[in-house]
Formats: structure tokens, C-alpha cells, sequence
């Protein structure tokens, strides 16, 4: 069997996106898959990461000759918002285009049965769910690199963090705000800035941050993050599933998170606390704030990032990759 695993704008796509399909390729390697990176209607089965133009293009074509199209729903218009300058306004027309791409499709792959049940509402194309996965092993070794981060940035434990692309949808605002209300708590966000691709108050918010608050831009190794952070504190709004997530609980930190249908297979108080997004006084920073205070105990961070630990397994590339076979199997 031979996959063409097409990751259309691939010289240009980052963030969760690119590691999914690393990811993905990963597996691959791992099940001893043959695949190609490019295009082609010669291959057993065309997959399709993001549907642009080209993807469409050849999926039309796969079709017509009876090769079998399975297409990643990464994208979707709930998400798609509050990301870039100019996304709010192609969120819109965006979901009318994705329901006839991906209605091109033999089978969708979703990332959580959160995300399944969106793309559901687009297309009656069948669908899997298929986590991101995380990968165990791009982390190894990265209590060796603490010393070096936190004295590069400048942070104090317990440090609050997030890692990824700075984007409001992520829950910018909230960030910002917490590290204003918890002024002796260090606060970093990792991930690349690209400011000239931000909105006016995506770049407000950054620029008025509080001195605690530090946004580095991009970090040449991830794992520098996860071993600096002590508290990984996810305030998103929309999420399709959060690779960095995933990341932070294999790394055994603990988790804060909105409490938002994503994240409804997470265990308040158990791999992570919660916060209720149905406060919309302002009282969801409160909360926050209170949770953030409770992650000042060492005993709670220990017990809540081992379970998040044991919790992540599930996740790792060897649980996830046997999947693949097996849909590439059914469609073909």
C-alpha cells in the first residue's frame, strides 16, 4: 500500500497544523507505510492535511479514478477566528468552501469528537476520530534545559505558561489579565509572535502586557518550554483538540484549561483544573485567579501533573498509529 500524504502550503503552514503531520508521518515510518509527500493519483490512497485549492484540485481528479480520498479536518470556520489579520472576516465564507471540500472526501479524519461533531453539521462523509497524538520522544531530556531557559527569560518558579502561536483566540486576553491580577506570579507565553500578521488588538494586548507577562517569540527548542513552565494555563476559547496540551501533560505539568466541550474528556481536579466559561461578568478571571492561587501548592502541581502524565499515554504515537492502518485499510 502507498499513501500520498499531501500537506498542501507546507513551506508555509506552522503551529499545530505541521506537527500533526509530522506526526502523522511518524507513524507512518513507524507502521512501515510506504508514502509520498507529493500529489499523486498513482499512490493507493490520496490524504489530503489542509484543503486549499491544489488538495480540491486533485481530490476531484482521485475521485473520478477511483482512488480513495481521506482528508484531515484541521481546519474549520469555528476556529478559524480571532487568529490572524483578516481571519474574522474569512471565517465566514470559509465554512461554505470547507463543506464542499471536505464533501470530497471518502473519509475524514477528525481530531477529537469535539471537532467531529462540527465537521458532522458540514458534510454525511464518515468520519474517524484520530488523535494529533503527542510525541514522546521529541521531549526526552528536557529537565536538562530548565536552568538554561528560566535564566534566559528571566522567570521564577512557579511559572505560569502557555506554548504556541500568540493568537487571542487562545485566550490572550485572559493571559494578560491574570499575570495583571497575580503580579508575583512569572508569566511567559513561547511561541512565534508575527506581529505584522496580528490584529490591532492582538498587538495591543502584547505591547501592554505587564512587566511579569514575557512573550518570547519563537524558541529554538521546544522542550526549553516545557522544562522553564511549571503551570500550563490554557485559557483558548476554540479549540480542535491542543497539541501543545497533550505536550505539557506527557512533560507532567499540570493543567489549567477552560472548561469548554474540547476538553470534556479532561477530569476537573483529577489530570487538571477547570474553569466555567459560562461566567461572562469578568468573574471567569476570578476564577482563574483562584485556580492559579491553588497551583501554588507543590503537593496539588505533583499530583495533578503525574495524573496528567498517566493520562497522556493514551495519546502517545504508538496508541495512535495502528489507526491509520486500519482506515487506510477500510478505504481502500
Amino acid at each position: 500500500m502507498k499513501i500520498s500524504h499531501y500537506f498542501e502550503f507546507e513551506a508555509h503552514v506552522t503551529g499545530g497544523i505541521r506537527e500533526s503531520v509530522a506526526h502523522q508521518r511518524k507513524m507512518l515510518n513507524r507502521l512501515g507505510i510506504e508514502y509520498t509527500t507529493e500529489p499523486s493519483l498513482e499512490a493507493d490512497v490520496l490524504h489530503c492535511n489542509l484543503m486549499g485549492p491544489r488538495s480540491v484540485w486533485y481530490a476531484k481528479r482521485a475521485r473520478s479514478r477511483g482512488v480513495p480520498v481521506v482528508a484531515h479536518t484541521h481546519v474549520t470556520a469555528e476556529d478559524f477566528g480571532d487568529s490572524f489579520r483578516f481571519t474574522n472576516a474569512l471565517a465566514k465564507p470559509l465554512r461554505p468552501y470547507l463543506e464542499r471540500a471536505y464533501g470530497l472526501a471518502d473519509a475524514l479524519v477528525c481530531p477529537s469528537e469535539y471537532n467531529r461533531g462540527l465537521i458532522e453539521s458540514y458534510t454525511d462523509v464518515p468520519t474517524t476520530v484520530i488523535s494529533n497524538g503527542v510525541d514522546c520522544e521529541k521531549l526526552a531530556g528536557l529537565e536538562s534545559l530548565e536552568a538554561e531557559y528560566r535564566e534566559r527569560y528571566d522567570l521564577e518558579p512557579p511559572t505560569v505558561f502557555l506554548v504556541g502561536h500568540v493568537i487571542k483566540r487562545k485566550g490572550l486576553e485572559t493571559f494578560v489579565e491574570l499575570a495583571r491580577r497575580l503580579p508575583d506570579l512569572d508569566f511567559a507565553w513561547f511561541g512565534p509572535l508575527d506581529l505584522s500578521l496580528k490584529g490591532r488588538e492582538t498587538t495591543r494586548l502584547i505591547e501592554e502586557s505587564p512587566e511579569n507577562c514575557t512573550f518570547t517569540g519563537y524558541v529554538d527548542d521546544v522542550r526549553g518550554a516545557y522544562a522553564a513552565g511549571d503551570v500550563f494555563c490554557f485559557p483558548t476559547h476554540e479549540e480542535n483538540e491542543g497539541i501543545a496540551l497533550l505536550e505539557a501533560m506527557a512533560a507532567g505539568k499540570p493543567i489549567l484549561v477552560r472548561d469548554i466541550e474540547t476538553f470534556s474528556w479532561l477530569e476537573d481536579g483529577e489530570d487538571c483544573l477547570k474553569v466555567d466559561p459560562s461566567e461572562t461578568d469578568g468573574s471567569d478571571v476570578e476564577a482563574f485567579v483562584d485556580a492559579l492561587e491553588r497551583l501554588t501548592d507543590p503537593d496539588l502541581r505533583r499530583r495533578l501533573g503525574s495524573n496528567a502524565a498517566e493520562r497522556s499515554e493514551a495519546f502517545s504515537l504508538e496508541a495512535v498509529a495502528n489507526q491509520y492502518r486500519t482506515l487506510y485499510e477500510e478505504v481502500v
